[in-house]
C-alpha cells in the first residue's frame, strides 16, 4: 500500500499543470510592402486574454501583464574595434555574432523587472542585450564587451529598442501596442511573441508572422543586384554614362 502511494504522488509530481489561460491575438498586417514612397509603417498588435479550452471557469483573474518581442530576420554580425596608429584609424579586432538579428524590439505593459524575474527574461531571451551569440572563439569577456557596443549602435539606429509602456490595456484582460517599423527596416520575415505574465510567472503564450519585401522596381534592382551582378553593374554604368551625357547637352551653353 505505501508503495502504491508513493507511486501515484510520483505520478502526480511529473505531471505538468495545465493553463489555465490562453492568448487570442491578431496583427493588423500580415505583409509590409517596400515601394519607392515607403517611409515607415505602423503596426498594431491587439489581443485577449480568454479561459483555455476546455476549463470549467468562465473569466480569468489577472492582474496580467503582456510582453510582445518583435524579432527580425538574422544574420551574421562583425563587430570590430577601430584603435589610432600611426595617425591613421584601422580596424584592429573583431567578433562574429552568428545569428544576430537585424530588428529587435520589446514592448510591455510595465517595467520587466516588475513583470518578471532576470531569469525569466535570460531564459525567454527576452532582453536586446541578451541578443549576441558567439559564433568564433572570441572568449567570454571579448564576447560581452563587442556584444554589448553592438547592441547599443543597434540602438541609436533605432533597430533595437525596449519600450515599458508600448502596451496598454484596453480593459482587465485586452490590450494593444503600436510599433512602428523605420523607413529602412530590413526586409525578410519578422516574428512577433507575445507572452502573458501573472505574479511574474508565463501563463500564456503565442508567436505570429508577419514579412517586410521590397514590391515593383525597388525589388527589381534588389533581386538584379542579388542575382545577376555582373549586368546590374554593366546597367548602373550605362545609366550614369546616359545621365551624364543627357546633362551636358540639356545644360550646354
Amino acid at each position: 500500500m505505501r508503495r502504491l502511494a508513493l507511486a501515484t504522488l510520483a505520478m502526480l509530481l511529473c505531471v505538468s499543470p495545465v493553463l489555465a489561460e490562453r492568448l487570442v491575438s491578431q496583427l493588423s498586417t500580415d505583409l509590409i510592402e517596400i515601394t519607392s514612397s515607403y517611409d515607415g509603417e505602423r503596426i498594431t498588435f491587439f489581443g485577449s486574454i480568454e479561459p483555455a479550452a476546455g476549463a470549467e471557469q468562465r473569466f480569468v483573474e489577472g492582474p496580467f501583464h503582456v510582453v510582445i518581442v518583435v524579432t527580425g530576420p538574422a544574420q551574421a554580425r562583425v563587430a570590430r574595434q577601430k584603435t589610432r596608429n600611426f595617425g591613421i584609424w584601422i580596424n584592429t579586432d573583431q567578433v562574429v555574432f552568428d545569428r544576430f538579428p537585424s530588428y529587435f524590439q520589446v514592448l510591455s505593459s510595465g517595467r520587466l523587472l516588475d513583470i518578471t524575474s532576470p531569469t525569466t527574461l535570460a531564459v525567454e531571451n527576452i532582453l536586446p542585450e541578451a541578443q549576441p551569440t558567439v559564433q568564433d572563439e572570441a572568449g567570454w569577456w571579448k564576447s560581452s564587451v563587442f556584444g554589448r557596443e553592438l547592441v547599443r549602435l543597434m540602438t541609436q539606429k533605432g533597430f533595437f529598442g525596449l519600450s515599458e509602456s508600448g502596451v496598454q490595456f484596453l480593459s482587465n484582460t485586452t490590450y494593444a501596442a503600436r510599433l512602428t517599423l523605420p523607413s529602412d527596416a530590413p526586409p525578410g520575415s519578422y516574428l512577433a511573441s507575445t507572452y502573458i505574465f501573472r505574479d511574474g510567472e508565463i501563463v500564456a503564450r503565442r508567436a505570429e508572422g508577419f514579412a517586410v519585401r521590397k514590391t515593383g522596381f525597388e525589388r527589381f534592382l534588389a533581386v538584379s543586384a542579388t542575382q545577376q551582378p555582373f549586368v546590374y553593374g554593366i546597367a548602373c554604368v550605362a545609366i550614369a554614362l546616359f545621365t551624364g551625357w543627357l546633362g551636358g547637352v540639356i545644360f550646354r551653353r
